[in-house]
């Protein structure tokens, strides 16, 4: 199979950049990142292609791990294996500088998002972020109208899925110990929502 014949998303291939040039300002040069639900891989790949001193780790569920690993074999020159990985069941033995995610925190139950965020946290360094990339509103409040309809249209497809609210968001990285560092405004009315360990778990 040709690197040209995996399936794509057009939304990645149209934000990739854009997540680059934040990421380029927050990471350091050998930072180490777990990336949660990398999907079609070509956020990690182009990452990682334009980080070069960056460990970028990237994890799928089962069910989509085939099609990430095949675009990090064909495009991801020395890139580490993919990982499985469920946000509520076992995570990797080891710490990160980052934890990433992008564009999955509305596709997932909300039931998920606690334990995504408590786990990245005892998973972060100290000074470590958790960067979330994605559509949010807050306290219900939308502050686009195609947000809105991207809502309803989830909303529609099942239950368990919507745009989410960063105040509820922000409420349990601090419950998990980490600190709002920045909200930054993303193209298409996407927002990068950043917290920062600011101390161990007991």
């Amino acid at each position: 199979m040709c690197a040209t014949e995996l399936p794509a998303s057009p939304a990645a291939e149209r934000n990739k950049q854009p997540i680059l040039e934040v990421l380029q300002q927050r990471l350091s040069s050998s930072a180490r990142v777990l990336e949660i639900g990398a999907g079609t891989g070509q956020h990690a790949v182009h990452f990682a292609t334009h980080l070069p001193g960056v460990r970028w780790q990237a994890s799928e569920i089962p069910e989509h791990l085939a099609l990430l690993r095949a675009r990090i074999e064909q495009e991801g020159e020395a890139m580490p294996a993919p990982l499985v990985l469920d946000v509520t069941g076992d995570w990797p033995d080891e710490t990160f500088d980052v934890v990433f995610t992008a564009n999955t925190l509305h596709i997932m139950p909300w039931s998920h998002t606690p334990a995504l965020i408590e786990r990245a946290a005892n998973r972060l360094v100290h000074n470590g972020e958790l960067i979330i990339y994605g559509p949010f509103h807050d306290n219900g409040v939308h502050t686009a109208d195609s947000n809105r309809q991207f809502d309803r249209m989830l909303r529609s497809r099942n239950p368990d899925m919507g745009v989410r609210d960063a105040v509820e968001i922000t409420g349990l990285a601090t419950a998990a110990g980490l600190m709002p560092v920045t909200d930054v405004a993303m193209p298409a009315n996407n927002r990068i929502l950043v917290f920062g360990r600011v101390r161990r778990q007991a």
